[in-house]
């Protein structure tokens, strides 16, 4: 696998200063927004359990089902197996949520090797198992893996500052998204941090909802 790994804030440097070369509408977000985040995370089994967990509720909701997760000791793969639903649904999970944490449990997958593998084989591996979609998966290979070049253009704040950003009449669907995503290769991941910041700044100077 040979695809660059963004590590530290000099690979976001190099990446933001890419991107202002080739976009002036880029490189005014960079003006705007300043230093973009590493916004790093691990991997592994948990982080994609706070992925499910936090499907469709709040950060605050999530944290809350995450903590009574652990203070029951049910966030690692075998410990999920090992449990009965009403342990589970006594966290906070849904019946669905139960069932998608089971299916990632029993997928047994080999996490030193997704970190090797191409983000393409990442994000088909990912979605196989019910409850993860190709957001959640690109977001994965993105934040948790550190991949450069992966986009994910089904984001609502990445579409609706693309269109801010760009002056365009509407949120751009994913499709097209992803095709303007094209342009900011190999350094897409690092576009999508420009733009969730400055998402961020303009939904604080406009209030956008």
């Amino acid at each position: 696998m040979n695809e660059r790994i963004i590590t530290t804030p000099d690979c976001i440097a190099e990446g933001t200063a890419h991107l202002a070369r080739i976009c002036p509408r880029m490189a005014h977000a960079v003006s705007v927004v300043g230093e973009v985040p590493l916004r790093g995370r691990g991997d592994g089994f948990e982080a994609l359990l706070a992925a499910i967990v936090g499907q469709q509720v709040s950060v605050a909701a999530a944290d809350a089902i995450r903590a009574r997760l652990r203070a029951a000791g049910l966030t690692d793969p075998r410990a999920i197996i090992a449990s009965d639903d009403e342990s589970l649904r006594a966290a906070g999970l849904s019946r669905q949520k139960v069932r998608y944490l089971r299916a990632l449990a029993e997928a047994d997958l080999d996490y030193a090797a997704l970190r090797e593998a191409p983000t393409e084989t990442v994000i088909t591996t990912l979605t196989a198992i019910p409850g993860i979609g190709t957001w959640t998966a690109e977001i994965y290979a993105m934040f948790s893996l550190g991949r450069a070049d992966v986009f994910a253009p089904g984001d609502l704040a990445l579409q609706e500052a693309a269109r801010l950003l760009y002056d365009l009449p509407e949120r751009p669907k994913p499709r097209a998204l992803r095709t303007m995503a094209e342009d900011w290769a190999p350094w897409r991941a690092v576009a999508a941090r420009v733009l969730w910041a400055y998402y961020r700044v303009a939904k604080d100077r406009e209030g956008i909802l």
